[in-house]
């Protein structure tokens, strides 16, 4: 048992809490339920209190002298920040395309040259087990060290069985381990196989019959992810691997319309995707259609600006309805960041979010993303002790201060881990 947390006279504290169910949209991704000379108690892993100093101070006042007390005053307090969409486990790194895309390659002609995925997914098939947990270890160290407490991970780079399994037992081991909560997504349809370059139906009768299956019936997973592209796989192969992981429980997720459009978000729609990632070439149609379908756009800025890309356009999707969530897209090669505080930053300069919509993207509409709303993305009596105190005094100074870390003390279920 470890001391209970009293939190106090925090100047602004962003509890996120609202009345609300699901994902919000429109105007309410601008409401954060803001409490000024606010206080937290966390007790048992779980937030036991939310109000005001006053309002704890008479809750709380015989048993002040058991607990930890943290003077958050000048201070912000947020949720615990949530990433949900990560490629956390890999093998190597990929520091040449770097300069190769600097040099006027594209992310398309480097991986038909075998660079890009291809060039990961030999260096994690190479990889051991304990190899991956070290090198993913470090990057999860980081992520708490910019304010993040859960993370999705996907696999990915393997496309075979033996490696997709391997990541995701990487993912199930750091989840035991490591501070931070991981969600497992399997994406095996990450890329085709070179060997199954010209038979791509092939591989997805394989990946459907064969690694579908053992991933769900281990419970390695939760959702289902596929990259839906041109040169990668089509609308139709995608929504028939989405619709088998369906069939076995996973959660379908689609990598959509990221480098032309291609009807991803309207599949996303279409097959009732809990999320949609990049969309950067949504059409105005496929936005319509996650409006509708409650889809979420889980939008990625820091890759849009490390592929020097437009960034997609999250000012209309949340005028048209759509519920926006924010995420690094940490990877080896379009995005090997591994700072939600940045992304913020990107979320309001890239894509016209205000700094309130930048944090009700990372927080709770991101948990909604992985479907943990019910247990993190808020400060709420009941949900975990997911806490970040700030060095900033307000929600817009965290904005508009750019590229810096204003992290200072990070709680994962209660306990100070940063």
């Amino acid at each position: 048992m470890t001391k209970p947390v009293w939190i106090k006279h925090i100047t602004q504290l962003a509890t996120l809490a609202s009345e609300m169910k699901g994902p919000r949209a429109k105007e309410a991704m601008s409401e954060l339920g803001l409490i000024e000379d606010g206080s937290l108690w966390l007790e048992d892993g779980i937030i036991q209190a939310v109000g005001t100093t006053t309002e704890l101070e008479n809750l709380y006042e015989e048993r002040a002298h058991e607990a930890e007390i943290i003077d958050a005053t000048g201070h912000i307090v947020t949720p615990g920040l949530v990433d949900p969409h990560t490629h956390v486990v890999y093998g190597g790194s990929r520091e040449r395309e770097f300069e190769m895309r600097l040099e006027g390659a594209t992310y398309m002609e480097i991986m038909n040259a075998g660079g890009g995925i291809h060039a990961t997914t030999r260096m994690t098939r190479e990889a051991t087990e304990e190899e991956l947990i070290e090198q993913t270890t470090k990057r999860l160290d980081s992520f708490l060290q910019h304010g993040v407490t859960t993370v999705e991970g996907k696999s990915g780079y393997g496309m075979n069985l033996e490696t997709e399994l391997k990541q995701l037992r990487v993912m199930k081991m750091l989840q035991d381990a490591h501070a931070i909560d991981l969600v497992p997504t399997f994406m095996g349809a990450h890329a085709v196989p070179p060997d199954f370059k010209g038979r791509e139906d092939e591989f997805v009768d394989y990946l459907i019959d064969h690694m579908l299956p053992i991933v769900a019936e281990e419970k390695l997973a939760e959702f289902n992810d596929v990259f839906c592209e041109k040169g990668v796989y089509t609308p139709e192969q995608s929504e028939r691997i989405l619709e088998a992981g369906k069939k076995l429980g996973l959660t379908p997720k689609i990598h959509a319309d990221e480098i032309e459009p291609y009807g991803g978000a309207e599949l996303a729609a279409k097959v009732g995707a809990i999320s949609a990632e990049h969309l950067l070439k949504a059409s105005d149609e496929g936005i319509l259609a996650m409006a509708t379908s409650g889809t979420i756009a889980c939008l990625l800025p820091a890759t849009a600006l490390y592929l020097r890309e437009q960034a997609a356009a999250g000012r209309k999707m949340i005028d048209s309805g759509v519920a926006v969530a924010i995420s690094t897209d940490c990877n080896p090669g379009s995005s090997p960041t591994t700072s939600m505080p940045l992304v913020m930053n990107l979320a309001c300069i890239s894509m016209r979010l205000t700094p309130a919509e930048s944090l009700t993207a990372a927080t709770y509409n991101a948990a909604c993303a992985i479907n943990r709303q019910d247990q993190v993305g808020s400060l709420e009596v009941g949900k975990k002790a997911d806490v970040v105190l700030w060095n900033v005094k307000s929600y817009q100074e965290l904005q508009y201060l750019f590229g810096v870390n204003h992290v200072k003390s990070v709680w994962k279920k209660g306990v100070q881990v940063v």
